[in-house]
């Protein structure tokens, strides 16, 4: 029965959020009460839905209703708006598609000849938006330190200033800016200048600057409004109707409002803006002692010591959880930022989750550098955006890598447990700054600045790769199928403290030499800087200085050492930074044969990559754990598990390595296709397709592909790659109907063996069954195509016979592979009789590997870990004297090649990609 309303009865229709029962009178809600109540009085769901809808249309049914497109609006976005409205203090909202859109459709109120007013320290977004105004669209904008209300006054002028564009706190030094006292200002000298603020550092819920005197607010919802990082969107509130109706107009011609559903996902962020933010700068409180405890420069406006805490204090809620520090070295802010593991590297902020940042090299990067030094932003700054998560594990997680990063050391003070290193102390932070700006120079100069020694041993392997199928045709389209193969190359990096650099390449010509780094063409090289990538082209000047100036007149007789000479050094010298040049005996030998077609020389570049990377600090593999308490008698310490090295690689540093050994790989072979080290550093087994012939180019590894043993022989006959593939090319001009059918058939062949390889299911016996079917099939189309040779022919034969029958193919430039589990010693004698080398090895194993066996010598069959801590200079705990050392490097360069894998096995444990 329906209710009987009496018309006597005044009915109230209380504002949102006041129940629409009582009619007592209420106290304002808190703010936290605000945000998870979302009630429009003037939007009532039919059903009652506790959770507004998601009204996913485009258009609306009827003449004359409130919503006809959703371009002009939308119920969902109407909720949504209505909210931010009300926990802003506003009058208005808009919610469109980012906040940069927001500040664009704000600036769209500017005509040609304003004058706009901006902070000197602004989001590099906002300056790049400014930038493109001042250029095309004749407006004049004037960067000024807005921290100093004064500032601004000479360039306040009455009819021309149009705009003043404030951020308080800025991003990302957390200058405090007077809105108020600026905004009176304003009003008093140039009344009809409209006042913007963006507020995304702080949110509504810190800070309302529509109640200090802004005109128009704007925030990134990105960030702390949605605070999850799963949807862009940007909100407007003003109080203003004159600036409503114009930002309404553009917002509805442009067409940039915000989605339905990202309106829901924001509505239902906003839920949680408070309990969030409580945690988020409650922790960054902590974070921001910590740190300004290790005595690092700490830009928080929640410190006692920040120089405008009472300003902030007057116009906000609270200090936020967004805070930066410096570190006077920028080398050690990028090994800081990439040792961390909770502190994700992103730019951005207001997410859950904790993220971590260089500003300078990230969000403000397209500040020009000479700007950014003119607005005092440092290079080194470090920018931490803090989350939810657990304050002491974020503690703990950053503690660990400054710790790594070697920002602070142990504290000798058994009441403090960490000290900032000396290296940083504030005392220090101007020689270091000159001495990094006078690198260049002081390398023209011969002067060598070597870093703090390195006394660990670096042990690196990697194997070689075979094409199991598409070899010859790969250059026509047709996808290749290569894996790596368990023969090796070797690297191992000794050090030594006399500021000369010396190679051994046994395996290369068995090439030696010692060169002192001073002489080195160091004003040839122009360093490609931490976290950055090799331009696609070679630096043709360094390739030649190294040519010219550094090598040895007897190498010229040694066309490969020469080449490896010079990729080694480009390498070496390119990648060095901060006036760190480290010393040290780099030795390779290989397993592999050389010069068979097999990958030797991708293995060669992984390892001489990986090696140079270490060294110079630009990746890093997992330390030892921290000590969470100073040792005592009967501590039984860190108790070390093997976990067999598996994907104990991380991905980020194999791909750093990867990139580098490309660019060796171009100063060995010109212009590589990149498989040959892509599987030398992954291993396993990828599909590898090239780009043009209607197909992307493309390199992807093959899941669940299975190890198989493998016996690879080299029938020593030397063979013109290039004048085989350009062959075929002829031959395909001359007789296309009958190539063209060939690289056909192979495809098919490539695309099922892909499958074989990667089916689940498939049985060892099945699968070598499978595999040994199409490489028969495959080799008779190589046949027809010209590119075999009557000494693969004889192994062929050899190995088809009885009682081998094993299926034979081509592998790289003559080789011959057997796929079987059953290792057949009378076939390898009779290979060996016809004059062959025969290899027992496996195809689709491991990929880099990596071993740092310091202390091995002192304990002989002890297991070391990798890798170990450096030793601390002044510990009496490890004592390894450089005939320690020099000892696995002679053992390293006298073990046979039949010995050479089984040795290296046994030193410890390797971790692998």
């Amino acid at each position: 029965m329906a209710p009987v309303i009496d018309p006597k009865v005044t009915h109230h229709d209380l504002p949102t959020p006041e129940p629409e029962s009582p009619l007592r009178p209420r106290q304002p809600y808190r703010f936290s009460t605000l945000c998870a109540t979302v009630e429009n009085p003037y939007q009532k769901d039919q059903y009652g839905s506790s959770s507004v809808p998601i009204y996913q249309t485009a258009t609306f049914k009827g003449i004359s209703g409130e919503y006809d497109y959703s371009r002009s609006g939308n119920p969902t976005r109407s909720h949504l708006e209505h909210h931010i409205a009300k926990i802003s203090s506003a009058q208005h909202a808009f919610a469109v598609s980012s906040g940069m859109a927001a500040l664009d459709v704000i600036l769209r109120m500017l005509k040609p000849g304003d004058e706009v007013i901006a902070g000197d320290d602004l989001y590099g977004g906002t300056n790049r938006l400014l930038t493109y105004l001042k250029v095309h669209g004749g407006v004049t904008v004037h960067h000024v330190n807005t921290t100093d209300p004064t500032s601004l006054h000479p360039y306040i002028k009455a009819g021309k200033t149009a705009m003043v564009l404030l951020e308080s706190p800025t991003n990302p030094l957390l200058k405090i800016v007077d809105i108020a006292t600026i905004s009176a200002d304003i009003k008093e000298r140039a009344p009809d200048a409209v006042i913007v603020v963006d507020n995304t550092m702080m949110s509504p819920y810190l800070q309302r600057p529509l109640e200090h005197g802004a005109d128009v607010v704007y925030d990134s919802a990105t960030k702390y409004l949605s605070g999850h990082h799963d949807l862009m969107a940007g909100v407007i509130t003003c109080n203003r109707d004159d600036l409503a109706k114009q930002m309404a107009f553009v917002i509805n011609s442009v067409g940039n409002a915000l989605t339905p559903f990202d309106s829901f996902l924001l509505l239902r962020g906003t839920k949680t803006l408070a309990v969030r933010m409580d945690r988020q700068q409650s922790s960054a409180m902590s974070v921001a002692t910590m740190l300004d405890g290790l005595g690092f420069k700490v830009h928080y406006p929640g410190l006692p010591n920040h120089p405008d805490r009472a300003i902030h204090e007057r116009i906000a809620d609270g200090p936020g959880a967004v805070l930066s520090f410096t570190t006077g070295d920028k080398a050690m802010s990028e090994r800081i930022v990439g040792a961390t593991r909770l502190w994700a590297i992103s730019v951005s902020f207001g997410c859950v989750n904790s993220l971590i940042s260089m500003p300078c090299v990230m969000s403000h990067a397209s500040i020009d550098p000479a700007v950014r030094a003119e607005r005092g932003l440092p290079e080194d700054l470090i920018r931490l955006c803090v989350g939810i998560e657990d304050p002491v594990d974020l503690l703990d997680d950053l503690e660990r890598a400054l710790l790594e990063a070697g920002a602070i050391t142990l504290a000798a003070d058994e009441h403090q447990r960490y000290v900032r290193a000396s290296v940083a102390h504030e005392g220090h932070v101007i020689s270091r700054a000159v001495e990094k700006l006078a690198f260049n120079d002081n390398a023209s100069l011969g002067i060598s600045q070597q870093r703090s020694k390195e006394d660990r041993e670096w042990f690196i392997s990697a194997p070689g790769k075979v094409i199991l199928f598409g070899e010859h045709a790969v250059v026509h389209g047709v996808t290749a199928i290569a894996a790596s193969v368990d023969l090796r190359c070797y690297g191992l990096a000794s050090p030594r403290h006399d500021g000369k650099l010396s190679v051994r390449f046994a395996d290369i010509d068995n090439f030696s030499h010692e060169w002192k780094l001073d002489d080195l063409p160091w004003d040839a090289v122009t360093p490609v800087g931490m976290g950055n990538e090799h331009p696609e082209g070679l630096d043709e000047q360094l390739v030649n200085a190294i040519s010219s100036r550094a090598l040895p007149p007897s190498i010229e007789g040694q066309p490969k050492a020469k080449v490896a000479a010079v990729a080694f050094l480009y390498l070496y010298m390119i990648l060095a930074h901060g006036g760190e040049r480290p010393s040290f005996n780099f030795t390779s030998r290989s397993t592999l044969p050389i010069s068979a077609g097999l990958g030797s020389s991708a293995s060669f570049s992984a390892c001489a990559a990986t090696t140079i990377l270490l060294l110079h600090q630009r990746i890093s593999v997992p330390p030892l754990p921290l000590p969470t308490r100073l040792p005592h008698e009967g501590d039984p310490g860190h108790i070390h598990i093997s976990h067999q090295g598996r994907r104990a690689i991380a991905p980020k540093v194999a791909e750093e390595v990867n990139r580098w050994a490309f660019v060796a790989e171009k100063i060995l072979h010109g212009n590589p296709s990149g498989v040959d080290n892509s599987v030398s550093v992954f291993g396993g087994a990828l599909a590898y397709t090239k780009a043009g012939f209607g197909k992307k180019s493309g390199m992807d590894p093959i899941q669940g592909f299975k190890s198989l043993r493998f016996l690879l022989t080299n029938s020593k006959v030397p063979r013109d790659t290039k004048k085989l593939v350009a062959g075929v090319g002829d031959r395909k001009r001359e007789e296309p109907e009958l190539i063209n059918g060939l690289l056909n058939s192979i495809q098919s062949i490539s695309d099922e063996a892909r499958r074989c390889l990667a089916d689940p299911e498939l049985s060892r016996e099945q699968l070598l069954n499978a595999i040994s079917a199409l490489i028969e099939e495959n080799h008779a189309h190589l046949v027809t195509m010209g590119v075999s040779h009557p000494s693969l022919e004889a192994i062929k034969a050899k190995t088809k016979s009885t009682p081998y029958c094993l299926s034979t193919k081509l592998t790289g430039a003559g080789g011959g592979g057997y796929f079987k589990e059953t290792i057949l010693q009378d076939l390898i004698a009779a290979l060996s009789t016809d004059n062959f080398d025969a290899y027992v090895t496996s195809v689709g194993g491991s990929g880099l590997g990596i071993l740092s066996p310091y202390g091995q010598h002192a304990q002989p069959g002890s297991v070391p870990v990798t890798p170990p801590e450096t030793p601390n200079s002044n510990s009496k705990e490890i004592d390894v004297d450089s005939t320690g050392l020099e000892a696995l490097r002679a053992c390293f360069e006298t073990k046979t090649n039949g010995e050479l894998a089984g040795w290296a096995e046994e030193l410890g444990r390797w971790l692998f990609v």
